[in-house]
């Protein structure tokens, strides 16, 4: 069964640091593009850093500037290094990823979430 797994979350001071990670296993083909998304209560899901397959990145603006996403292609992991974290980044952070699996080909994975709470 294909799963994504993240982990890392926690409760930070702002201005603080918290490293997220996502796994993913299972039988795949192959692994295209991986995001981090968050979503705070009652708020629509935002999209916060891509990565895809060649290692090209994206941020949302918000945290363009304070989070690094990175591959490591041989672990099938990325991660999330958010640095000067604001009390507004405050959510839960889901890993996303598309995967090419037989037979059901390329489809969208989730993770169950995980929870990042920046207050003093």
């Amino acid at each position: 069964q294909v799963q994504l797994v993240e982990s890392g979350g926690g409760l930070v001071q702002p201005g603080g640091s918290l490293r997220l990670s996502c796994a993913a296993s299972g039988s795949f083909i192959s692994i295209g593009a991986m995001n981090w998304y968050r979503q705070a209560p009652g708020k629509e899901r935002e999209q916060v850093a891509g990565i895809t397959s060649g290692g090209s990145t994206n941020y949302g603006n918000s945290v363009k500037g304070r989070f690094t996403i990175s591959r490591d292609y041989t672990k099938n992991e990325i991660y999330l290094q958010m640095n000067s974290l604001k009390p507004e980044d405050t959510a839960v952070y889901f890993c996303h990823a598309a995967l090419n699996n037989f037979p059901l080909g390329w489809r969208n994975y989730w993770g169950q979430g995980t929870q990042v709470t920046v207050s003093s």
